[in-house]
């Protein structure tokens, strides 16, 4: 699909990984990153974010210490070998995940999360506000129950 469009193929484990990630950026280049475990770059936040934004009448975007231009062909795929991936609630709400070891009933659930998106966005913004609150509460609970193990000891 994509490898007419010259699909650059990486690991976030390849030594000029934010050169390659920038160029693919800047000329428009899909970008397949392979074999991505729980945790993701930071240097990928923008990306995920989709944090575009417009200057001197181009698109850019910051990447780390250094901006540059955004070209809006460029794709981001990632893969990950997990059978069954589990990414923080911030992450998720930014990303489309496909897993192609669906079940009927998450292929059911899928469908009728796109059905809400589409009919009904305002639930969908007050699901992903709600999933956002409940990883904030998480971690404060988890702040709180640390300071408590502190104060009694």
């Amino acid at each position: 699909m994509q490898r007419k469009n010259n699909l650059q193929v990486m690991k976030l484990s390849d030594g000029d990984f934010v050169r390659k990630l920038e160029n693919c950026i800047t000329f428009g280049y899909p970008l397949l990153l392979e074999n991505v475990m729980e945790e993701l770059d930071p240097t990928l936040e923008p990306l995920l974010a989709r944090a575009v934004f417009k200057s001197a009448g181009s698109l850019q975007i910051r990447l780390g210490d250094s901006v540059i231009e955004y070209n809006d062909k460029f794709r981001f795929y990632i893969t990950t070998k997990m059978r069954n991936p589990h990414y923080a609630p911030e992450i998720s709400v930014k990303i489309s995940l496909l897993n192609f070891m669906i079940t009927p009933e998450g292929l059911e659930d899928q469908l009728l999360g796109m059905a809400v998106k589409n009919e009904r966005p305002d639930l969908e913004e007050e699901k992903t506000q709600l999933v956002v609150q409940g990883a904030e509460n998480q971690r404060q609970l988890k702040d709180i129950e640390d300071r408590i193990i502190q104060v009694t000891y």
